[in-house]
């Protein structure tokens, strides 16, 4: 009886503190929307931003938080793809295995400010790349690249060893039976792990700081050339994303609707993560069961 009443005690701390933490994010996140949505507009969502006079938007920081979540994703997945398959299915159980998988561990966990400042000093100063969108984006794949890398590991070791000795006993060699049974079983796990990794890239702003820059030069968006600096596509420009361009108004701003533009600007950064990572599952869901040919 003791058993049975503390079981019950247990469960319901357990349930109230999930509940706490449940009250909590949609407090902040209701208190986000509330306070931006109503300031929200086309006006805003198309138009520059500006330095000194009211009326500004968010339209290159918003393509620019898109653009270099894009080309991190590029640049991140296929290594972490490429890892996460040798570390579940061809690494041997050895001390060189346990030390990428500790220096995965330990990648994963460095500060942000940390990872910004490294990349600032080799791909900034050292490789000169300057302050860019592709300098930017090699920073946030040191946060991506471990997140993912682990993800992709525990997904395909989740999968069953019966379909591995399925695809096996049917001939199949090795690789088609990873690229072909086992990636297809673990397409919603590695897809979650896409969405925590971009929602991460897409709000990250102190190492954006000192890698793409605080700055948003214009653009011109029929400029296909990417080799043109005032090109939209240019990965060697300036770049300042949403959550840099709230730091940035909050710590520097001098504009006369400061708080329109910094709640705005949160607003769009919150729904823009929502509407991803809603798109993402969907778009999983329906490649999970075109690939597996489940109802």
């Amino acid at each position: 009886m003791n058993a049975k009443r503390n079981d019950h005690l247990a469960t319901g701390i357990i349930y109230a503190l999930v509940g706490i933490v449940v009250i909590i994010l949609f407090g902040l996140i209701g208190y986000i929307l509330v306070s931006g949505v109503p300031h929200l507009s086309w006006h805003f969502l198309t138009s520059p931003s500006k330095s000194f006079a009211a009326g500004g938007g968010i339209r290159d920081q918003l393509f620019n938080s898109v653009y270099l979540l894009l080309l991190t994703l590029l640049i991140s997945f296929p290594l972490a793809l490429g890892a996460g398959i040798y570390l579940s299915e061809y690494a041997p159980d050895n001390w060189l295995t346990s030390l990428m998988r500790t220096a995965i561990e330990v990648l994963s966990s460095l500060p942000s400010v940390v990872v910004g400042l490294f990349a600032y000093l080799v791909f900034v100063i050292q490789f000169q790349i300057g302050f860019s969108i592709l300098a930017g984006a090699i920073a946030l794949t040191f946060f991506n690249l471990p997140l993912l890398t682990r993800n992709i590991e525990t997904s395909l070791s989740s999968v069953p060893n019966l379909q591995r000795e399925a695809g096996i006993a049917l001939g199949l060699s090795s690789w088609k039976t990873i690229t072909g049974i086992i990636l297809p079983a673990a397409v919603p796990g590695i897809l979650t792990g896409v969405i925590l990794s971009a929602g991460r890239v897409f709000g990250e702003a102190a190492a954006l700081i000192y890698t793409a820059g605080q700055s948003a030069p214009a653009l011109n968006y029929a400029n296909w050339n990417i080799f043109d600096t005032n090109s939209f596509l240019n990965p060697f420009r300036p770049a300042e994303t949403l959550a840099v361009h709230i730091w940035k108004v909050n710590a520097e701003g001098i504009v006369p609707d400061i708080d329109v533009v910094s709640n705005g600007t949160a607003a769009v950064l919150i729904i823009v993560i929502l509407a991803f990572n809603l798109s993402a599952r969907y778009v999983g869901n329906r490649l999970y069961r075109r690939l597996t040919s489940s109802k």
